[in-house]
């Protein structure tokens, strides 16, 4: 059931299903994907042992690889829609997200700042700590020579 909805995830790029059934979804699209963007014959190989039909393998290769090879992971959404009214089991839409005709627009890819986390408080601290130990180091040495 899951390799068909993740087919079909890839060739719709939104499908509608209940949250339980998305939830373990989005586990093997974003496995599915991040083979693809390794690349080469072992990704391929992997892809295409969980993908049916080659024109989702060769989508998934070529366009959705390119799409998202500066992404480092997250490459689903799902958005809860209604309770369905025969069984009120929860619905949702998982779709895969920087693409047209999104339901919300992404965040962008988090950056991270390259700067110390080390403030002035605390490079303070250190220094005071690293001049205890070596008074501490200091007096054990001259206690030893007793």
């Amino acid at each position: 059931m899951l390799r068909n909805m993740v087919s079909s995830l890839i060739e719709h790029q939104r499908i509608e299903t209940t949250v339980p059934r998305a939830k373990e979804l989005r586990r093997l699209a974003e496995q599915v994907v991040t083979h693809a963007k390794e690349g080469g014959p072992r990704g391929y190989v992997k892809a295409a042992a969980v993908v049916r039909g080659e024109g989702n393998v060769h989508k998934l290769m070529t366009e959705m690889a390119d799409r998202y090879k500066e992404r480092a992971g997250g490459y689903t959404r799902i958005l809860r829609t209604r309770i369905r009214e025969s069984d009120n089991a929860p619905m949702c839409y998982i779709e895969y997200i920087d693409r047209e005709g999104e339901l919300r627009d992404s965040r962008p890819p988090k950056v991270f700042a390259v700067a110390s986390s080390r403030t002035a408080a605390s490079m303070a601290f250190e220094g005071a700590m690293a001049e205890r130990l070596s008074a501490k180091k200091k007096q054990a040495a001259t206690h030893m020579e007793e």
